[in-house]
């Protein structure tokens, strides 16, 4: 039985895609990489994710839908705003057939930057404090 290769790069994980998902994916990459432009690239969990001071937003292919994975918060925070999609407790679903939704996902993305920080620079203080 043959192993599946493990995508290493962001790079590699949409090129196992069909050319109409890649190109869905590539403008979701290129619109968080505005919304974070901090947050730096990798593999984590087996999928494309953004990371700043901690895994800050991942997503991915599923069938039918492309998984944004802002963690519990991110869900949470918006759940007024996301009534017209299926969730989970820390997953949205975009279905591929609608067009993303690109500012209510800027709202997300940048309230995770912001909680990013916030909880570097408590964990920052903390370390400090027991020094003193």
């Amino acid at each position: 039985m043959e192993e599946k290769k493990k995508t290493e790069t962001i790079d590699g994980y949409i090129a196992d895609y069909p050319d109409e998902i890649q190109k869905v994916m590539q403008d979701l990459r290129g619109f968080i990489k505005e919304c974070a432009p901090e947050a730096t690239e990798r593999i984590s969990w087996g999928m494309p994710t953004f990371y700043l001071q901690g895994n800050l937003v991942h997503f991915a292919v599923n069938k039918g839908y492309i998984g944004l994975y802002p963690g519990e918060s991110g869900v949470s925070v918006f759940k007024d705003e996301l009534t017209e999609y299926t969730t989970t407790k820390g997953s949205i679903h975009l279905p591929l057939n609608k067009s993303m939704p690109y500012d209510l996902i800027r709202k997300i993305v940048e309230y995770r930057v912001i909680e990013n920080k916030k909880i570097e620079e408590e964990r920052l203080n903390k370390k400090k404090n027991k020094k003193l």
